[in-house]
C-alpha cells in the first residue's frame, strides 16, 4: 500500500523546486482539475503559470490527512504576485492566503483535484493598503 501523505510530500516538493520534468511521477496523464480535464501537459501549463505570475511562490503544508485513495490538504501561501491575481489588482504586494485542496489518487498517482483558494483574504488585505 502506498504511503499517501509521504507522497503527497514529495509533489509538493516537486512544486517548490519547479521540477516539471518530474511532474509525471505524481500526477497522471489524464488529471482533472476542479472537474475540467486538463491532463498532465495542461496541468504543468497552470502550475508554470502559477510561478511566472508569481515569482516567490511557495508551497507550504499547514494541513495533512491521508487515507488509501485521497489526501485533503491545506496550503498556506506568504507571496507577491504581480498585476492582476484572482482578479484582484495586487501588483506585487506581499499577501497571505490558503488553498484547501482535495486530491484523489489511482495508482499513486493524482488524477483529481478539488481546489479553493481563500480569495476574501487577499481581498480583505487588499482593502487595509
Amino acid at each position: 500500500m502506498t504511503d499517501l501523505a509521504s507522497l503527497y510530500r514529495g509533489y509538493i516538493d516537486c512544486l517548490n523546486r519547479q521540477d516539471w520534468p518530474k511532474l509525471g511521477v505524481f500526477v497522471h496523464d489524464d488529471v482533472r482539475y476542479n472537474d475540467r480535464t486538463v491532463g498532465l501537459a495542461g496541468y504543468r501549463a497552470m502550475l508554470e503559470r502559477d510561478f511566472e505570475q508569481i515569482p516567490d511562490l511557495r508551497f507550504k503544508i499547514s494541513l495533512l490527512v491521508a487515507d488509501t485513495q485521497h489526501v485533503a490538504s491545506r496550503l498556506d501561501f506568504a507571496c507577491s504576485p504581480k498585476g492582476v491575481f484572482l482578479g484582484l489588482p495586487v501588483n506585487g504586494r506581499a499577501v497571505s492566503f490558503s488553498e484547501n485542496v482535495f486530491y484523489r489518487f489511482r495508482d499513486g498517482r493524482i488524477e483529481k483535484v478539488w481546489s479553493v483558494i481563500d480569495k476574501a483574504a487577499i481581498e480583505a488585505q487588499l482593502a487595509q493598503s
